[in-house]
């Protein structure tokens, strides 16, 4: 389970929040669980120093720490936001792995107006931050490029591990008849950083092996 945290140009980024709620630490006990707003403060990041909070999807251990990080504006793919605030909880909708108390969050943030819609493929949300949708991980997923010397894709649970990589494996899709786009937009995801080294999944301990890591930190520069 993973969180990135993203600094410069004026804003702490977190790529993803992580979970908290015992619901979900009952369900699945886990060794060394740290809570998402303990997580930041090993990187030097106070809860309320975190401005903002793109999600890649809706799922509990991605989305489940949005209300951790009073002062953080959050933002979603405008679908992924439409579809698990309405049809997805409806006859015939599919909200598995969703959990209700997040989108509750969700809505809330709406209201108070820090909820940020991101509308579609290929959008700039920072300067040299983009988001790309299409891998259908959940109902309308992103992933995140974050241009640099050298350029990182934060995959989330678009690409699982670096195995999907390699071996062009999708991961678990909205449907089934959605592996063939979560293999393009893997594909995709290489050519945006120019290697596949430079992709972080979702779920790989081994992205803690590949960057210099310090206690349950890994650095990238």
């Amino acid at each position: 389970m993973v969180i990135w945290l993203i600094r410069g140009g004026g804003h702490t980024i977190l790529f993803d929040s992580g979970f908290h709620r015992k619901t979900f630490l009952n369900e699945f006990p886990m060794k060394d669980y740290l809570r998402p707003d303990e997580a930041v403060k090993t990187a030097g990041v106070l809860p309320d120093q975190v401005t903002d909070i793109v999600i890649s999807h809706a799922h509990w251990d991605h989305m489940g720490g949005i209300d951790l990080f009073p002062k953080a504006q959050v933002w979603i793919q405008k679908e992924e936001y439409r579809y698990y605030t309405t049809d997805a909880w409806q006859p015939g909708g599919d909200h598995g792995g969703i959990d209700p108390e997040d989108v509750k969050q969700l809505v809330q943030l709406n209201t108070e107006g820090r909820l940020h819609l991101v509308n579609g493929d290929n959008v700039e949300i920072f300067p040299g931050i983009r988001a790309y949708t299409g891998a259908r991980h959940t109902y309308a997923s992103q992933y995140l490029c974050v241009t640099g010397t050298p350029t990182y894709v934060l995959a989330s649970d678009n690409a699982y591990f670096y195995l999907n990589l390699s071996s062009h494996l999708a991961s678990a899709t909205f449907t089934d008849a959605d592996h063939p786009a979560n293999i393009k937009n893997q594909t995709r995801m290489i050519q945006l950083a120019g290697s596949p080294d430079r992709i972080l999944p979702g779920h790989d301990i081994l992205q803690f092996q590949k960057f210099p890591t310090k206690g349950r930190v890994a650095t990238i520069k």
